[in-house]
């Protein structure tokens, strides 16, 4: 009889501890949906928290800080469980975050780290490293060109940056211009903010075509802008991916697609499935793990037209056209 009563007690408590796990409530403040690569990423997060069991509480920032500041507080008065943050730009975060942690929620940031990152406690933190992924852009760039004989020609760039102060943007940014210092014929002739955005990176492009004499080469520190400046490329009557050279960041799928139709020369990528990543931390955390202080950043690549370029050390490019069929972002 007392064996069957221990069996019956662990019983209570495997499934106590299950319907635990599944009571969770996970709140996830995002951004906005600026681009293919955030609208993947929404999705695929979302999904994974559904598919725990877990419920979901979620916000669209629509690109507004203001939004977000609003929404932490909004879950902090919840009381969720966790909190999952991706903020539209690096800086301003510092009183809300405080909230959080005082709230004793644990938070996970995603993607991009606000610049208050070593004044908070968060309780995981993954996201791309920025910095290389635009030193990668450049690296790609000065082996392409010697692979085409122009190592020694003075090229003209023209950068579209993303959102003014975002986390991305700030280290795309500093990763290229870090990178531009190493090879003195690479000129950077103008940069404007597109806003991370398709519709914006058009215009931009249009007032460099413009305002510029000779264009060599765009850098776009998204693909969404690239294919946007790919329309105006077009419009002033060149040919892009030969007249000028384009490359984006995020390797999403229309930039393969675009890749494969000689619009585009390169993307660097920048993952934007984090599903794998926040399940497995929740999960971790809630069996009383300690995941420490590390960003984590995803193992990414390069993807081009020919494929065998080199863009860091020891790593080259892979052709688009060989794994467009795998990308299911």
């Amino acid at each position: 009889m007392k064996k069957l009563l221990g069996i019956a007690l662990a019983l209570v408590l495997v499934l106590g501890m299950a319907a635990n796990a599944s009571a969770l409530t996970v709140a996830f403040s995002q951004i906005g949906q600026e681009s293919d690569w955030r609208t993947a990423n929404t999705d695929n997060v979302c999904a994974a928290i559904e598919a725990q069991g877990w419920e979901l509480v979620y916000a669209d920032a629509q690109q507004k800080q203001e939004n977000q500041v609003q929404a932490l507080r909004s879950f902090i008065t919840q009381g969720v469980d966790y909190i999952l943050f991706t903020g539209v730009v690096s800086s301003g975060w510092d009183e809300v975050l405080k909230e959080v942690n005082e709230a004793e929620i644990p938070l996970l940031l995603l993607d991009r780290i606000p610049d208050c990152v070593d004044e908070i406690e968060y309780a995981a933190a993954f996201g791309g490293d920025f910095v290389e992924e635009g030193r990668r852009m450049v690296r790609w760039l000065a082996n392409y060109l010697e692979k085409e004989g122009r190592g020694d020609e003075e090229i003209n760039i023209v950068m579209l940056e993303g959102t003014t102060g975002a986390d991305a943007q700030v280290g795309r940014s500093e990763g290229i211009l870090a990178e531009l210092e190493n090879y003195p014929n690479l000129k950077l002739v103008a940069q404007q903010t597109g806003n991370f955005t398709r519709a914006e990176g058009q215009p931009v492009m249009e007032s460099f075509l413009k305002s510029v004499d000779k264009i060599d080469v765009l850098l776009a520190q998204n693909d969404d802008m690239a294919l946007g400046a790919i329309d105006a490329i077009k419009a002033a009557g060149k040919v892009p991916g030969k007249d000028i050279i384009v490359i984006g960041c995020d390797s999403v799928k229309a930039a393969f697609d675009a890749i494969v139709a000689g619009d585009m020369n390169a993307t660097i990528e920048c993952t934007p499935l984090y599903a794998d990543f926040v399940v497995d931390a929740i999960n971790r955390l809630e069996a009383g793990e300690d995941l420490g202080r590390e960003i984590i950043h995803p193992d990414e690549g390069c993807f081009d037209a020919e494929g065998g370029i080199e863009y860091a050390e020891g790593l080259v490019s892979v052709k688009a056209a060989d794994v467009i069929d795998e990308r299911v972002y």
